[in-house]
């Protein structure tokens, strides 16, 4: 993708931006926060913001702030993380569904199933209640439903192009299947690959702020967006200012990355504005 085709997409403009500002202030806390985000203090609790506190503070005098910039930073490690190992798994699965078929292809679309059958969050639920409580099982729990949905997106995209002429010359000229997938197919299926992260991305953060909310995600000492929102919960009526601040965070950066999503897609093959992902993973 040129630069000058960057521009023309101002929701990818957009997209990105938010959510390189978001990504941008999560990295900046891992040297530096306005205020230490274990740091509390009585005397200035239930703060409005002011100078001193950008977005005030909550009910143990902590800087609102400085704990978004840290909770943000656990929201993108968990998704990005849960998003990284999906597609290790299931990118590696939807291709050999595609070029091998049979046997190989039925046991994939089986468990692609399997795993469609119930609601993502239900899943993740029942495995870190099962697991235990923690950011690391959080990952685990949204990953693995990252890996059928990257299986489908691969062998979605790897039967469309393996009916072209240049795979068939690659036959011809006697690469074996896996080479045929590695050379051929994987390149011309990256496209569709970054933008189902994107929006795995945006599903992922999502599903870890319910998980903290409820109270299988995150723990602390460590925080999170979610459990922001859990901790201000029975404050809402009075300080619903607790609430809205990592409410308003976690709205932002899906909304942001489902934009960046849409503007890829567009971006990265115009062919997809009309007939969307959906088809080409279906």
């Amino acid at each position: 993708m040129t630069w000058h085709r960057f521009f023309q997409h101002k929701g990818l403009a957009i997209g990105l931006g938010l959510t390189l500002l978001f990504a941008l202030l999560a990295l900046t806390s891992l040297v530096w926060t306005p205020y230490p985000i274990a740091e509390i203090s009585i005397a200035r609790r239930f703060a409005t913001p002011d100078p001193s506190h950008w977005l005030g503070t909550d009910q143990l005098g902590r800087d609102m702030f400085s704990m978004i910039m840290s909770g943000t930073l656990t929201s993108f490690k968990v998704g990005a993380t849960a998003v990284v190992i999906g597609a290790g798994i299931g990118v590696p699965l939807g291709l050999a569904a595609a070029i091998y078929g049979g046997p190989v292809e039925w046991l994939v679309l089986r468990f692609s199933d399997l795993a469609f059958a119930f609601p993502s969050i239900v899943i993740a639920i029942l495995i870190t209640a099962l697991m235990g409580p923690g950011a690391t099982n959080a990952i685990i729990a949204i990953a693995i439903f990252n890996i059928p949905v990257f299986a489908q997106v691969a062998r979605g995209g790897a039967l469309a192009i393996s009916t072209l002429d240049f795979v068939a010359a690659a036959r011809l000229a006697g690469l074996s299947r896996p080479m045929i997938a590695i050379r051929h197919l994987l390149p011309n299926i990256a496209s569709l690959i970054i933008v189902q992260g994107t929006i795995q991305l945006s599903l992922g953060i999502l599903a870890e702020a319910g998980l903290s909310y409820i109270g299988f995600g995150t723990q602390p000492p460590e925080t999170s967006l979610g459990l922001m929102l859990k901790d201000a919960q029975n404050l809402f009526l009075i300080h619903p200012w607790l609430s809205l601040v990592p409410g308003v965070a976690i709205v932002v950066i899906v909304i942001a990355l489902n934009i960046a999503g849409d503007g890829l897609r567009d971006a990265l093959d115009p062919r997809l504005r009309k007939q969307g992902l959906a088809n080409v993973a279906g």
